[in-house]
């Protein structure tokens, strides 16, 4: 495809690695980054971690050096947002009110954050917390504030409470449902991290409904529903994020939970591809259809989609993982544990701080949650990729070296 033109619309993971790739493997036209950031891709897990304590810097957690994006056919178009896209002539509208035509388009987009309505949800001193600007906005009122409420028991909720609370903030974690992590996780593991937390000084409340944020000119307090008023110089919302379709959408392709894509990374039109959180894609090792928030995803599909772009069709066949950094807890998931119904532990979630605890749906090994173990996780990733089955008695004997208990898995 001499001299055509890519466009990438987004700054995240998957933008970032589409522009990548098509440098590395020398995308023979012309290449064109649109994000509404302000700054060159950056990584977003230390936003709720590292950037937000102030130990890293924007630039020490760009994806690419800024060199990396000086070249002659890459043209970087930072805080400016694609309002339409128009399929007859292939071509986008800016926010300037431009237009670039292309050849090829990318959809990145990503996620953001799900708002509430909840009444003075507008007040100074309310955050989300998705972008390097949000992280900003919350570290400069830290400093001002004694006591803090986190709304949402997600991990994003759980990690950002460790930072205020490692910060010396006095927090309290708000979840309405009955239990911490209850979409992603096992009620064991619900009670790990509630035990944790408060064991550090974070006041955890479950089952509770959040009436009102209140305050005049800033934040002072939220109230609950039970008519409890706890005093808050800062208030984070964590309660999810939904796909941004909208240009999808409008433009006419399939989105369904996501921007529908094939193995391939191709959209309902064959000129438009999509990569990142916004998609929703086949996965052939869950027989079903997913969309997946996590970097791996983002940056693995995004391989695929640059391969396509390029005539080389390798189809996505990556075993979802994640991760999350709550005080000196690292926890590393790999697979989806969804639909399991047996969770097999190795180690304990009622002492200390190290377990593994591996998910199945009878004899199939689905996912595993490894905290602070990364032998486990290792082990269990590279098993769920080969299809492997393994016995769950010599998972849950600690006595049995991990590589042992995984040597003799047959493969499905």
């Amino acid at each position: 495809m001499s001299g055509a033109h890519c466009i990438i619309v987004g700054g995240g993971h998957a933008a970032a690695q589409v522009v990548a790739s098509l440098c590395i493997s020398q995308w023979p036209g012309r290449i064109t980054l649109v994000s509404a950031e302000s700054y060159l891709p950056y990584q977003r897990p230390p936003l709720s971690k590292s950037y937000l304590s102030g130990s890293s810097t924007i630039e020490q957690i760009l994806i690419r050096n800024p060199d990396f994006y000086k070249k002659p056919n890459l043209d970087v178009r930072l805080a400016t947002r694609v309002t339409e896209i128009t399929r007859s002539d292939k071509s986008v509208r800016l926010d300037d009110q431009s237009t670039l035509r292309y050849d090829k388009l990318v959809l990145a987009t990503g996620a953001q954050v799900r708002r509430t309505t909840i009444d003075g949800h507008g007040l100074p001193g309310v955050f989300y917390l998705r972008s390097a600007a949000d992280a900003d906005g919350i570290r400069q009122q830290m400093p001002r504030t004694n006591k803090a409420v986190v709304i949402g028991g997600g991990y994003i909720g759980l990690e950002t409470a460790a930072v205020l609370c490692k910060a010396g903030i006095g927090v309290t974690v708000l979840e309405a449902l009955p239990r911490v992590l209850q979409r992603v996780t096992t009620e064991e593991i619900s009670a790990f991290y509630k035990r944790v937390h408060e064991e550090e000084g974070v006041r955890v409340v479950t089952g509770v409904v959040v009436k009102s944020i209140d305050g005049d000119e800033y934040v002072r307090s939220v109230t609950l529903q039970s008519g409890e008023v706890i005093d808050a110089q800062l208030v984070i919302v964590g309660i999810g994020v939904v796909a941004c379709t909208d240009l999808a959408a409008v433009a006419g392709l399939t989105v369904s939970d996501g921007i529908v894509v094939d193995e391939y990374g191709r959209t309902s039109d064959p000129d438009i591809l999509a990569a990142g959180d916004c998609t929703n894609h086949f996965n052939a090792l869950y027989g079903r259809n997913i969309r997946l928030e996590s970097v791996q995803n983002a940056t693995d599909q995004a391989k695929v989609v640059a391969d396509t772009l390029g005539g080389r069709l390798s189809p996505y066949r990556a075993i979802p993982w994640f991760w999350s950094d709550q005080f000196d807890m690292k926890l590393q998931i790999a697979g989806l544990s969804q639909g399991y119904d047996r969770v097999v532990l190795r180690g304990s979630t009622t002492e200390g701080r190290s377990f593994a605890a591996f998910y199945f749906q009878g004899d199939r090994l689905l996912a595993i949650d490894a905290l602070n173990r990364p032998k486990e996780f290792v082990a269990c990733r590279k098993a769920l990729s080969e299809g492997r089955r393994v016995d769950p008695a010599l998972l849950a004997d600690e006595l049995v070296p991990i590589q042992d208990a995984f040597a003799e898995a047959p493969q499905i």
